[in-house]
């Protein structure tokens, strides 16, 4: 993995160095905290951007629809159902960032838990 700049949840939206590029599997994940965020981000992506957006809260009563492009998924996981964050992505992450013969694969990252942009790739 190749880190770029810092970016940090939980702040003014505007200063979260998000640069994603085309052709880029953007993953967003967040808790209920960081869900404006997550918002302003998604609205910023061309209607072609392709990705899968993970958001945490405790109960399924806080779950409240989230616009996305068409080629993205959003996944609600609930706490007291057992469902994690970091569980999540880390499975996701598995299945995204093979490492195989076929080329490499780039995931564009803002994940609001660790608080970081990243550019992963399984070169």
């Amino acid at each position: 993995m190749t880190p770029q700049q810092p970016a940090r949840s939980g702040t003014d939206p505007l200063a979260i160095n998000w640069r994603p590029v085309s052709g880029d599997v953007v993953l967003l994940a967040a808790d209920e905290r960081d869900l404006d965020t997550v918002r302003m981000l998604l609205a910023t992506l061309p209607a072609n951007a392709r990705g899968t957006v993970f958001l945490e809260v405790e109960s399924a009563d806080q779950i409240d629809p989230v616009d996305a492009p068409p080629r993205f998924s959003v996944r609600w996981l609930v706490r007291d159902r057992g469902q994690r964050l970091e569980r999540s992505v880390n499975a996701w992450l598995d299945e995204m960032l093979p490492v195989s013969g076929f080329g490499a694969t780039s995931v564009y990252a803002w994940i609001a838990s660790r608080g970081a942009a990243r550019q992963l790739t399984s070169d």
